[in-house]
């Protein structure tokens, strides 16, 4: 098992190709440094966005934290429809069950970041402009819409 991945084998990594499944200009290239060296409860990765196209599709975690620095480029943050400018050097941290967020490349070059997050057996993320709620359980996903969510109240189990 690698514990160390040197500068220039980072740089010589192809990268992932990523299409978000509810988002189509959501385009990324994902290094995944941390399962390279074998994490299994964090995601740590070196994303490039192309200029005018999203990382993600607006979302938030119920269970999940992320948290994002920006390396080179510019680009605006959406968080609860508000639109934020960043660049460089810049830190952003999205809290389990905070506000709806998307990243966009605004600028003219490469928007290049280090993305951190949990990953968790289980989690649930909502998709508000879309209406859709996702619940993860391991390797199995259900996607559902939003309106069609009921809070039955259960007696408690015995």
């Amino acid at each position: 098992m690698n514990y160390i991945i040197r500068s220039n084998e980072i740089e010589a990594m192809e990268g992932l190709a990523k299409t978000h499944f509810l988002n189509e200009n959501a385009k990324r290239t994902n290094k995944s440094l941390g399962d390279v060296v074998g994490l299994k409860n964090l995601g740590f990765h070196i994303i490039e966005v192309f200029p005018g196209y999203e990382s993600t599709e607006y979302h938030v975690h119920h269970f999940e934290e992320e948290c994002v620095y920006v390396l080179s480029g510019t680009a605006t943050v959406t968080i609860d429809e508000a639109n934020y400018e960043v660049r460089a050097g810049d830190f952003i941290g999205y809290p389990a069950g905070g506000l709806p967020h998307t990243m966009k490349n605004t600028g003219s070059e490469i928007l290049r970041c280090i993305v951190v997050g949990q990953r968790l057996q289980h989690d649930v993320a909502d998709y508000p402009r879309l209406g859709k709620r996702l619940y993860r359980y391991g390797q199995s996903n259900d996607l559902v819409d939003i309106s069609d969510i009921s809070h039955p109240t259960v007696g408690r189990k015995i």
